[in-house]
């Protein structure tokens, strides 16, 4: 296992105000380099990266940087659920408002029901009613005559 050059195509710069590993970086021990990829093995010698410094001091700054990007991540999903949860209360009551307006119009275009010639009971379209009445004679004798014929 020896380096082969193939490492200094993905050799990483030095970031600027966080430490390499906090960064994503891995340092590769047999070709003494900090690369920029998101395998665990080197592309070029094949040896194991180091993700984690092994430095006490530098292990400790590492945690503590983990830890303070996953209070502000915890924070900032805080933030977004209080937003949906205040947008979901407006469509709410703007639902609330379109439900009302509807059943006021709903209601002020509503037809007048008018009585069946036959039977007195109140339609809103009495004259479909009317062919299909079952006091309405002149329906009751076309439908016997029609029923005679078709079973002479």
């Amino acid at each position: 296992m020896t380096c082969k050059g193939i490492c200094v195509r993905y050799k990483a710069q030095k970031p600027v105000g966080t430490g390499r590993y906090a960064s994503g970086q891995r340092r590769c021990q047999i070709c003494e380099i900090f690369i920029k990829w998101e395998g665990l093995w080197c592309p070029c010698c094949g040896y194991r990266l180091r993700t984690k410094p092994r430095n006490l001091k530098y292990k400790a700054k590492l945690r503590a940087r983990v830890e303070a990007d996953s209070i502000e991540a915890k924070a900032a999903t805080d933030i977004e659920s209080e937003i949906q949860e205040v947008k979901i209360k407006t469509k709410a009551k703007s639902k609330a408002k379109t439900a009302k307006a509807k059943t006021t119009k709903s209601k002020a275009m509503t037809k007048e029901k008018t009585p069946c010639k036959y039977c007195e009971k109140l339609f809103i379209y009495p004259d479909k009613h009317e062919k299909n009445c079952k006091k309405n004679t002149e329906v009751i004798s076309s439908q016997s005559n029609e029923s005679i014929a078709i079973k002479a």
